[in-house]
């Protein structure tokens, strides 16, 4: 096929898929579960408002929201996710309420008589009292008086009751999380509702606003008959996908590999420019990015064993496990972004031979830029943890409490005007070379389109305001984790690749072109619309679960000849003497192929099927597909990039191989390690359990506190080691390089 047809297609893809995506988006907006004007008890007490729901949201973020548990399966893992934990505490005392209702108590009455309340219990709890014309929920005085007792419940949680003290250890929630009383009532308040929405069914529908999730048999929520449906639908789509993958491959593929490789390195007497030299500081905060990242990444860990303190200090007074978990994550995405913004700055002038005017001071500008992002982010999670700003202060500047876009609006705004202006300076330095519209031109502008791509979606987390409804607040900041993160970081890594090794000389441009043009189209096939299948229990209509399902299991297609892509890579590695020098920056990508077929191919599809997704949502085994996907994939892309980078900085010299292949290795044996010895097997009993007890008690301290867990979570420390050991070698080889301790003979 041509070049000229696949851009066709390319184009198609994109345009459907997004009208698609937008179409159901709009969908979501209308359909919503509603936030009530307020609720009230049948005898006409007001129990709480909806502006108090929206306010007691905001108070969720400001403790860190997703960082604290989970909202509808979605953020942290070590506190329950309070939905599942507010319907199994309301479905066991309003059964004693029924049963009081009537003189008895329901402990000691026989199966039969349990049953009976229990089918009270579900009438009770499953019926809609929504008034449409007032928006009023009208709920019974039994249900009010179990929601003052789980207000008095929560308040004594997360406000430092004494009594308190060993549960929030086991959920590492800092004593005094909230300290007033009137912001607490009104995180109650949201709490309430967003129980509400898992547990009552739709209009004229017998499932609920989250498809019946969490799953609690109590109270009758179990699987749908859609969920079996669509999960048995996108197993059959996988493998149609893979069938028509696997012919086109057989019936098209060309050789890639250049026939007459260059008999010297291409790039070795390149002369860096001022603004590809200044690209050494971006490198230089990796690398101390890095350490801090895996510093917070350990204090995190170490909360799940010991959730008030650090080894005996109480260190959860000063760095609570919400902010040293914002700061974990946050600073990944910062760390692997930065090292792609440093390629992208050195590449433009590498390929074009062109330095605009003042690049160098743009380059200069733009680290500054991000630095004070990066660091005044961080601070700002901080104080808003702390609960040192009002509603208003910690949506702009402290805690978003969206997992993975933690930021405050303006450290949003400002890190998108950064990626904005990293664009402009890539664009006007490639400029040249993309007025030649020679053969470069189909690659350069895919590399264009993939860097626009990343410049502007991280933008889509801007769509919604600080009381936005969770559902479409939801939905944008999918946009922003799937589509930004796992989508177009995605494109852009497939083609810088490809970009770096036909410089080489080492791949001709014309298959790897086709190639690169081929993958960027199966992938955004599924990608794009793929993104619905972090949806199915945010209070999506049911259309959302059949779109998700669907292409979610087509974006599991392009990784099936993944080990093709690995194997294509270690023979470039091994195809002539002076291509020895980028050794570990090739074993990197290789590395990559490896977690992008495990970690977002095995551990990624075990997670997607509407049906495992419903026991398994938020559970250890999405952290299993989070590091082994984030860190495997784009993380160690990152590092090879770096790597090319650094090769072309320092090209006089050999480098010291035992001290990188150390890093290497260890690195990435960690990370195994630590993701299948540890997290994996917590996060398959923790299956076992919500599929045969319950969502709740799979996220309960009464299971996770067993012998057994506690056993589990000090087996990541070997991993932990290890990882650790890599990452601490890899930044001291590259402070090596300036050194000299890194370099060797000359070359």
């Amino acid at each position: 096929m041509t070049p000229k047809k696949l851009w066709g297609w390319l184009a198609f893809v994109i345009i459907a898929s997004f009208a698609v995506l937008i179409f159901y988006g709009v969908d979501i907006y209308r359909k919503v579960p509603p936030i009530p004007e307020k609720v009230v008890t049948t005898d006409g007490k007001v129990l709480y408002t909806g502006q108090d729901v929206k306010d007691g949201q905001n108070v969720w973020q400001s403790i860190g929201g997703q960082t604290v548990g989970s909202i509808w399966g979605h953020g942290a893992y070590i506190a329950p996710d309070w939905t599942a934990d507010y319907l199994h505490r309301e479905s066991t005392l309003l059964l004693d309420e029924l049963a009081k209702k009537d003189g008895k108590i329901y402990k000691d009455l026989p199966d039969e008589e349990q049953a009976k309340y229990q089918s009270l219990l579900k009438k009770e709890l499953r019926t809609n009292t929504l008034d449409e014309a007032t928006q009023t929920i009208t709920i019974s005085p039994e249900r009010a008086k179990v929601q003052a007792e789980l207000a008095d419940y929560y308040s004594k949680l997360f406000m430092g009751d004494p009594s308190m003290a060993k549960l929030r250890d086991a959920y590492a929630i800092q004593k005094f999380t909230i300290k007033d009383q009137a912001r607490m009532d009104k995180m109650n308040a949201f709490f309430s509702w967003t129980t509400w929405v898992c547990i009552t069914n739709r209009p004229n529908d017998n499932v609920s606003y989250t498809n019946n999730w969490p799953h609690d048999p109590t109270v009758g929520n179990i699987p749908s008959s859609s969920l079996h449906l669509w999960s048995g639908f996108s197993i059959l789509m996988l493998l149609v996908g893979v069938g028509a993958l696997v012919f086109y491959h057989a019936k098209n593929k060309e050789e890639e590999i250049a026939e007459a490789l260059p008999l010297d390195d291409p790039l070795r007497n390149m002369k860096p420019t001022a603004s590809m030299r200044a690209t050494l500081k971006y490198i230089w905060v990796v690398a101390l990015l890095i350490l801090v990242q895996m510093l917070a990444g350990v204090i995190t860990a170490h909360y799940g064993v010991e959730g008030s303190a650090f080894y005996g200090i109480p260190l959860d007074e000063i760095l609570p496990q919400s902010v040293s978990r914002s700061w974990h994550v946050q600073l990944a995405i910062f760390w692997i972004a930065t090292s792609w913004l440093a390629t992208g700055l050195y590449i433009a002038p590498a390929v074009s031979g062109y330095e605009p005017k003042y690049q160098k001071l743009g380059v200069n500008i733009l680290f500054g830029a991000l630095l004070i992002v990066v660091f005044g982010s961080l601070a700002g999670q901080w104080l808003g943890v702390m609960q040192k700003l009002g509603y208003v202060d910690n949506f702009l500047w402290g805690h978003s409490g969206y997992e993975y876009v933690e930021l405050g609006r303006v450290w949003q705004i400002l890190l998108l005007v950064g990626l904005i202006l990293w664009l402009i300076l890539m664009i006007r330095a490639l400029l040249p070379a993309l007025n030649k519209k020679d053969e470069n031109h189909h690659m350069l502008t895919l590399f264009v389109i993939a860097s626009v791509a990343i410049a502007m979606f991280y933008g889509a987390g801007l769509m919604y305001g600080r009381q936005t409804h969770m559902a479409i607040a939801e939905y944008w900041r999918w946009w922003v984790v799937h589509l930004w993160v796992e989508g177009f970081f995605e494109v852009f890594a497939t083609v810088v690749a490809a970009f770096l090794f036909t410089r080489l000389g080492l791949l001709r441009l014309k298959s790897a072109t086709i190639s690169v043009l081929f993958s960027t189209i199966i992938f955004l096939a599924g990608g794009i619309l793929g993104t619905f299948h972090h949806l199915y229990f945010s209070a999506t209509p049911t259309a959302v679960l059949a779109l998700g399902a669907t292409f979610s299991a087509l974006e599991i297609v392009p990784l099936v000849l993944i080990g093709y892509e690995a194997y294509h890579n270690y023979q470039i590695s091994k195809s002539t003497k002076w291509i020895k020098a980028y050794k570990w920056p090739i074993y990197c990508f290789i590395a990559m192929c490896f977690w992008n077929f495990l970690g977002a191919g095995i551990f990624g599809f075990a997670i997607n099927p509407p049906i495992a997704l419903y026991y398994i949502q938020g559970l250890n085994t999405t952290a299993v597909h989070g590091h082994a996907a984030l860190f495997g994939v784009y993380g160690i892309l990152g590092i090879g990039l770096m790597l090319f980078i650094l090769r072309g900085l320092y090209p006089d010299r050999h480098w010291n191989d035992k001290l990188i292949g150390w890093a290497f290795w260890l690195t990435n044996i960690g990370l195994f390690v630590m993701t299948t010895i540890s997290i994996l097997p917590i996060g398959i009993m923790q299956a076992v359990a919500s599929i045969q007890e319950g969502y709740w008690y799979a996220r309960s301290a009464e299971f996770m506190q067993t012998e057994i867990m506690h056993f589990l979570r000090w087996m990541r420390v070997p991993g932990d080691i290890l990882l650790a050991l890599g990452e601490l070698l890899l930044v001291i080889f590259i402070i090596g390089l300036k050194f000299g301790w890194s370099l060797k003979e000359k070359r």
